[in-house]
């Protein structure tokens, strides 16, 4: 007996999967339902363009909020706690949302979430103090529950067949949103300045952040008009069921395959390994996400590159054009020639020399400035991140896979999701706190922070080893 045949028989808790490789060769492609798909990748988009669009103006606005008393070190404390309370307000109410969408549709919990972030944005751009910042960034976590059960219908949407096209979308459209997000936010903040003669009142100088912030409400206003009346629902309903007044008790168990499972039953390793993957790439991957504009914009003196939100906005957008193409182009192909547990920890070894290339330029930059070779670097980063940016699909792939059944698949990727979203929470803020420590204390030469996050990768390639080889097919 083979070692699958053995995994597919050890209880009644290990996925329904045909685990048999060679069967999916021979099964002609699934065509992919390209309009629902499109529409729900609306989605994967606003989620990234409204988080990213106040990373090139969030360390200014919290100078201007004099929150820091000119200690210019501090900064990252705060942005870091801005950047965190939108997933630390996620994770406590993703799984309620997502066991939610179990129930009573996909559909009705994505408009929600849609609904949470326009308010939020609104709120964002009107707060003029620390606090109503935060406020406004717990309001979108609370009411977001979009992003798992997005997820979940795209699980619905494909089979074994066609489930590496779908989810190869995620991380394009994700890079679209990178890009867009960054143009928003660094172009948009501080009209009055750019403009004057198109922004003149007072209402301008008073709330320089709030055009970017309107902007994106009426971007996921249409986006959510748009889902609202095309989107169709994918969850399979359970159909009533007359109980037979000869056998009660086979009436009952005939209704009971199409519930969802009880969350003890999803407490498994097949289940639990790829969500483990993907909450500590959430770390990493937000931890980056957030040095990465500190890096830009903190002055030459204590590491930084010392640059302005609108050539950090520009810097950003340039580069999710690039990695979105390189997804499109390169993704699927890697995919399928590799298979995505060698793809995704080829993806995570990519994570030394971007963290690596941080102290390189700080070095640099404090004897020379910045020139061509501190560009370089920073090209040379960026185009690494295209590979390191192929790990999420992969281990969305994993994860959908794991599920038992479609019935059971948004509590699987609430789950996943809440970890996620705690990950996301801790990423942002261990690692511009980190940041912080390093330069106020000098731990490392100021470089601390690159050497804790080039341990966490080393951490990550290590429980990417417990993935398995192949993905499993899923019982439809």
């Amino acid at each position: 007996m083979t070692q699958h045949e053995d995994t597919s028989v050890q209880d009644e808790h290990t996925p329904l999967l045909n685990t048999q490789p060679e069967d999916s060769s021979k099964k002609s492609r699934t065509p992919l339902p390209k309009v629902q798909i499109g529409i729900l990748t609306l989605v994967q988009f606003v989620t990234p363009v409204s988080a990213q669009s106040i990373y090139p103006y969030i360390n200014q606005l919290i100078r201007e909020l004099d929150i820091t008393h000119g200690d210019e070190t501090r900064v990252g404390y705060y942005a870091g706690l801005i950047e965190s309370m939108f997933y630390v307000s996620q994770a406590c109410t993703t799984l309620s949302w997502s066991r939610l969408s179990d129930h009573i549709g996909r559909k009705p919990v994505i408009l929600i979430g849609l609904s949470g972030l326009c308010i939020s944005m609104l709120c964002f751009g009107l707060s003029r103090t620390f606090l109503t910042l935060v406020i406004s960034r717990c309001i979108c976590g609370v009411l977001n529950g979009s992003s798992g059960v997005m997820k979940s219908m795209m699980g619905e949407l494909t089979d074994a067949t066609n489930i590496a096209q779908g989810f190869a979308l995620l991380p394009i459209v994700w890079c679209v949103g990178v890009t867009v997000g960054p143009f928003i936010g660094g172009i948009l903040a501080r009209p009055a300045d750019r403009w004057p003669h198109l922004f003149w009142g007072q209402f301008w100088h008073e709330y320089p952040y709030f055009l970017p912030c309107f902007a994106i409400t009426v971007m996921v206003a249409l986006i959510t008009v748009v889902i609202a009346l095309f989107l169709k629902e994918t969850l399979p309903m359970r159909k009533a069921k007359t109980p037979s007044p000869e056998s009660p008790e086979d009436a009952q168990d005939t209704s009971t395959p199409d519930a969802p499972l009880p969350m003890r039953a999803l407490l498994i390793p097949s289940i639990l390994i790829p969500i483990a993957n993907n909450g500590l790439l959430a770390v990493v991957e937000a931890g980056y996400t957030a040095l990465l504009p500190l890096f830009y914009s903190s002055p030459p003196s204590i590491g930084g590159l010392g640059f302005s939100p609108a050539v950090i906005g520009t810097l950003l957008g340039c580069f999710g054009i690039i990695d979105g193409i390189a997804q499109i182009l390169f993704f699927a192909p890697i995919v399928h020639r590799l298979g995505p547990t060698p793809t995704f920890k080829l993806a995570v070894s990519f994570c030394f020399p971007i963290f690596a290339l941080f102290p390189i330029m700080s070095w640099y930059v404090a004897r020379w400035g910045v020139d061509r070779v501190v560009w370089s670097c920073l090209v040379l980063q960026l185009l690494l991140q295209i590979i390191k940016d192929m790990a999420y699909g992969c281990v969305m792939m994993h994860i959908t896979s794991s599920a038992p059944s479609k019935r059971s698949l948004g509590s699987v990727n609430g789950i996943s999701q809440t970890i996620s979203a705690t990950a996301r929470a801790l990423g942002p803020a261990i690692a511009t706190s980190i940041f912080a420590a390093s330069k106020q204390y000098n731990l490392l030469g100021g470089n601390f922070v690159y050497a804790v996050m080039m341990v966490l990768a080393i951490s990550l390639l290590y429980l990417g080893s417990w993935l398995p080889d192949k993905l499993p097919e899923r019982k439809n």
